[in-house]
């Protein structure tokens, strides 16, 4: 089969209807019905049901919708290993981190990176560490900035840097001129948190676990910067990394945690055993090395 027929059905899976999947690729509607029925010809099942105008992936579909993914990334690997070989000084970094990354390192480590190998092109993907690991097991993500290390995939993991955590409270809050406090003294708050999935959320629940917390949650949110502006609302109180200088939220207090142990790795992850391109594998040393600098602050 050949690959741009893979990537058409993989949209179309994605959609699960003819007409949205063939504007989406540009490609007329019949040509695409074809593709599909060679497709399904070639593995001798149908991969959707039928059901009016639309389709629904089936359990078929649902395995070749995941190798298919698998497979497309593998050959996009290849071509960048390739091209990373005829031009040392181009190539693609498919690079993947968290939300929580966002608003300074990734930034700062893109724009060190691309001074020095302007020609290099990225692909981005920001999210959860959950679907951060999922990329880097499906070959969608060639390097990850997560946290915590992932563990659904065998990965290289390095330590970049270390964030404590703080409780974060509303400027009127009554406990808000505390230099320090223990989460047991707000076991009767309400508290904001990120989704069960997410890593942060993880190592909340074991930390309030081992404080004794059963907390009321008002609110699960996907990004650590609503939570914040949630708290700023008075809406409850959260736990979150203590922010860089400069980079709290307005009207929100962050108060440190008396247990020091309390943190959050924040790391460098690849696929164990997949050589990195000479693209990524540089933009590897920058990672580690602004790294280093982070530290240092």
């Amino acid at each position: 089969m050949l690959l741009d027929e893979l990537r058409w059905f993989v949209v179309l899976a994605e959609t699960e209807h003819v007409t949205s999947a063939a504007a989406e690729l540009g490609v007329a509607q019949p040509t695409l019905s074809r593709a599909l029925a060679r497709l399904e010809n070639q593995v001798g099942t149908p991969l959707f049901d039928r059901i009016g105008r639309r389709l629904r992936l089936n359990g078929y579909g649902q395995i070749m919708l995941e190798h298919a993914r698998r497979g497309i990334a593998e050959m996009d690997a290849a071509q960048v290993r390739i091209d990373a070989l005829l031009d040392p000084d181009s190539g693609l970094v498919r690079l993947a981190f968290l939300h929580s990354t966002a608003n300074w390192f990734v930034p700062d480590v893109l724009r060190q990176f691309r001074a020095l190998a302007p020609a290099v092109r990225f692909e981005l993907f920001q999210g959860a560490a959950h679907d951060i690991a999922e990329r880097l097991r499906t070959g969608q993500a060639d390097v990850a900035i997560t946290s915590p290390r992932p563990t659904q995939v065998p990965c290289t993991w390095r330590v970049l840097y270390v964030e404590r955590l703080c409780l974060a409270v509303p400027a009127d809050h009554r406990l808000a001129g505390r230099a320090r406090i223990r989460l047991s003294e707000v076991a009767d708050e309400t508290f904001i948190a990120l989704g069960a999935d997410f890593g942060l959320r993880q190592l909340t629940d074991q930390v309030w676990a081992e404080s004794g917390i059963t907390p009321e949650i008002a609110f699960e949110a996907m990004e650590i910067p609503t939570m914040e502006g949630l708290v700023a609302a008075g809406f409850g109180v959260a736990v979150v990394p203590v922010p860089r200088p400069g980079r709290g939220a307005p009207s929100v207090i962050y108060i440190p945690l008396s247990d020091t142990r309390v943190k959050r790795e924040i790391g460098m992850a690849w696929v164990k055993g997949h050589e990195l391109s000479p693209a990524a594998a540089r933009f590897a040393e920058v990672v580690s090395a602004t790294a280093s600098d982070a530290r240092n602050v």
